[in-house]
């Protein structure tokens, strides 16, 4: 379950996605398979090349992106998550989810 998310955020990612760029989107969530984790970072770009190329330097694999056919996307949890938007400078998104590096 989603949630913590402005209709506009996920209109302006669906449509960076679709255009090939790669789009960052933070949000609550709640899904028992992942205790402990209360947020998701969503990582899209509709080139999956890019997706690849962009996620290798943080080590993370191709087959780990979530290949939806229209909002292909790697999702980012925990330690993870933290230490790729410290990387990509995407300051607001941790201050405002309260995301911390344990």
């Amino acid at each position: 379950m989603a949630f913590g998310l402005k209709r506009e955020e996920l209109k302006a990612w669906k449509e960076n996605v679709k255009s090939g760029n790669i789009s960052f989107l933070t949000h609550f969530w709640l899904d028992d398979r992942f205790p402990g984790c209360d947020t998701v970072t969503k990582v899209g770009c509709s080139d999956v090349p890019k997706l690849i190329e962009w996620g290798k330097q943080y080590g993370l694999k191709p087959e780990w992106i979530h290949r939806d056919p229209r909002f292909p996307h790697y999702d980012l949890f925990g330690n993870t998550q933290y230490r790729i938007l410290q990387a990509e400078n995407k300051k607001d998104q941790i201050e405002r989810f309260n995301l911390r590096h344990e």
